[in-house]
């Protein structure tokens, strides 16, 4: 596992380099859809991370969000998110990061979410969490009525007119308990300012895979409350938000 954390902080370290670099520049090549962006930014940081890891590991299969389905002979899968928050990015909001996680056998076993534009690494492995390398909790005392709770939308609830529907109820639902509703379109930094204690709760319907694992993993990780039902899933730092948010939800 040592190893394994080494590699893919190493790779989540180069692609913010890149990233950065990238995101001091006036203007990036892009492709603007309805719902999504895809950039040229997404392809070379996602190249850079692959290049890492399938030297350190051939045989192990990748899925990554650009290249898709990598196979190989191992156990092991890497799952890679090589810039979460692209219209952030094409934007020039400075919300947005990398993120890799790996599975055994489909189970998460390492996460590693990076934000290259402050440096902040957060690994997640053996039932514990870091920040920069010391340890964190998913702790706050703030009441579930002054909450900050992050909303995580997948590609499919925003495409699909019926999942839209379900989308809206929950939305509504979380405005009617929290302060506020945080929609940042970078779910990998949200897990890790919730491993922080930072925000009070994570929801997420449909979420993508890419980055899915890798903040679930932190989430549980760094202690939050957790729950799963079907597309929907709840991450809390405290009993009383969780208790809250779940009797909501669920």
């Amino acid at each position: 596992m040592n190893s394994f954390e080494e590699t893919a902080v190493r790779a989540c370290r180069t692609a913010g380099e890149y990233l950065v670099a990238e995101f001091e520049r006036e203007s990036h090549d892009a492709e603007h859809g309805a719902d999504d962006v895809k950039a040229t930014a997404d392809r070379e940081a996602e190249r850079r991370i692959l290049e890492i890891l399938t030297a350190a590991y051939p045989d192990h299969a990748v899925f990554a969000e650009e290249s898709g389905e990598l196979s190989g002979e191992s156990s092991y899968r890497w799952v890679v998110d090589p810039l979460d928050g692209t219209n952030n990015f094409c934007s020039g909001i400075p919300y947005f990061g990398s993120a890799i996680a790996l599975l055994r056998e489909d189970d998460p076993v390492l996460s590693v979410v990076h934000e290259p534009l402050h440096r902040h690494t957060y690994v997640a492995r053996d039932g514990r969490a870091t920040f920069d390398g010391e340890p964190t909790r998913a702790e706050s005392s703030v009441a579930s009525d002054h909450a900050t709770v992050s909303f995580v939308l997948g590609l499919d609830a925003v495409r699909d007119d019926d999942l839209r529907a379900r989308t809206a109820d929950l939305d509504e639902t979380l405005a009617g308990r929290c302060k506020r509703v945080w929609k940042s379109w970078a779910p990998v930094l949200d897990w890790g300012l919730l491993a922080r204690g930072k925000l009070e709760a994570v929801v997420c319907f449909r979420p993508d895979e890419v980055e899915q694992h890798a903040g679930w993993l932190l989430a549980e990780a760094s202690g939050a409350r957790l729950a799963n039902e079907g597309d929907l899933f709840l991450a809390a730092a405290s009993d009383e938000v969780f208790a809250d948010l779940h009797r909501a939800l669920f």
